[in-house]
């Protein structure tokens, strides 16, 4: 054997174990999706995609509902959304 060969060897095996890591953990995220905390005062409630660029986000901020359309040439607070009442 090369005197160097093992030691490159080495190094492409660790980096072939790195590259698989990252692509399980890829997959874990795609498929049980992240935690979210709902812990502050802001926290994004729902997401619903419109088109490929934009998107229409349910946003909780001290009590109140709110909805943000994002995405295309700019940002655009739609408005708070009426309260309701708990019962219903």
């Amino acid at each position: 054997m090369l005197p160097g060969l093992s030691s490159i060897l080495t190094a492409i095996a660790a980096l072939a174990a790195v590259l698989g890591l990252i692509l399980l953990a890829a997959r874990f995220v795609r498929v049980r999706g992240v935690p979210r905390q709902g812990g502050g005062r802001l926290t994004v409630r729902d997401v619903l995609a419109l088109d490929t660029g934009r998107r229409l986000h349910l946003v909780r901020c001290e009590g109140r509902d709110f909805l943000l359309l994002t995405g295309g040439s700019q940002d655009v607070f739609v408005g708070w959304l009426p309260e309701r009442d708990p019962a219903t």
